[in-house]
């Protein structure tokens, strides 16, 4: 008996009205996907501009606040209410913190004088917000402890290593007018605080010009000698806290966070003076205030000192740069 024959199962394709019902479903798919991903990266970035997320804090381990607030994470405490969250960023000084801030890598930092003129005068975005009462014996002119150097004026025509564009570059300015001297009177050094230690220590400069915690290191390792620091009335060494203009202007209650966790922190310092010392901490004077016009004036200065010396390429105005000056 033959086997009954079946008829191949016909393949029905879809009309094409399916296909381009089917092709219109996966571009509407693909348009959502790519509105969410806008939107959701709009949203963070507002989120961010309004108080929302991260606080990125520039410091350095030399003298810097932040150092005690970054251990004891208090500041941390503090902006957690408003939804923020702190992430350290460390720079081994104040140029290079500087140049992290014009491009983003942080939102806020804290440096001494001397760095964000030359930062200004290169075209840097920062503001100053903010900024620690003066701090003239924290940094100073060493000498090895049998240096036959017994003054300023002994330096003429001796090697000096300093660090670029910080502060006891106008330090080391200022101690050589009162001196009678000139930048051009002496053989700079210009070297990193720890090759500018290394460079003292084996002898291959006559002196170093440098700011604690290395100062009080060097004083305490090897016996070196002050030859002469900010006093009397040489500079004031101020250290000023900057941050991004946008990130200041929008986020205030941030900013007050960070000044009262500041004031606190410094206060327990002063209560502390061994723990202060340990830190190399003790001839700053912690205690963050708005910046008033005193001040800036102060900072116009020390400019306008560098462009009279064409360290900086151009004349700068302090004042474009302070967002919260105070009567």
């Amino acid at each position: 008996m033959n086997p009954v024959a079946t008829e191949d199962p016909v393949l029905e394709v879809p009309p094409r009205s399916f296909w381009r019902g089917l092709r219109d479903l996966l571009i509407s798919a693909i348009v959502v996907s790519a509105i969410a991903l806008i939107v959701s990266f709009i949203s963070a970035a507002s989120a961010h501009a309004q108080g929302k997320g991260e606080l990125r804090i520039g410091y350095q381990k030399s003298a810097s606040l932040f150092v005690l607030q970054k251990a004891q994470g208090t500041l941390e405490k503090k902006l957690a209410p408003l939804g923020f969250g702190v992430k350290w960023v460390e720079f081994p000084a104040g140029p290079q913190l500087l140049e992290g801030l014009n491009v983003g890598a942080v939102d806020v930092g804290y440096v001494g004088e001397a760095p964000p003129i030359f930062a200004q005068a290169a075209g840097a975005k920062f503001v100053y917000f903010g900024y620690d009462p003066a701090a003239p014996r924290a940094e100073a002119i060493l000498v090895t402890k049998d240096s036959p150097i017994k003054s300023v004026a002994d330096l003429k025509g001796r090697k000096v290593a300093l660090n670029k564009g910080s502060n006891v570059h106008y330090l080391l300015v200022k101690q050589l007018e009162k001196n009678g001297l000139k930048l051009s009177d002496i053989q700079p050094v210009y070297l990193a605080p720890a090759d500018g230690r290394a460079a003292f220590e084996s002898r291959n400069v006559d002196a170093w010009v440098i700011w604690d915690p290395f100062q009080a290191a060097a004083e305490k390792a090897t016996g070196a000698r002050v030859l002469a620091d900010g006093t009397p009335e040489v500079v004031n060494n101020y250290q000023y806290y900057l941050g991004e203009r946008g990130f200041v202007k929008n986020n205030p209650k941030v900013i007050d966070a960070l000044f009262a966790d500041s004031v606190e922190q410094g206060i327990w310092l002063k209560k502390n003076l061994r723990q202060a010392a340990e830190l190399a901490l003790r001839r700053y004077e912690f205690n963050v205030k708005p910046i008033t016009p005193a001040v800036a004036a102060d900072q116009q200065r020390i400019a306008d000192t560098f462009f009279a010396l064409k360290l900086i390429p151009k004349p700068i105005k302090v004042s474009e740069a302070v967002v919260t000056a105070q009567p």
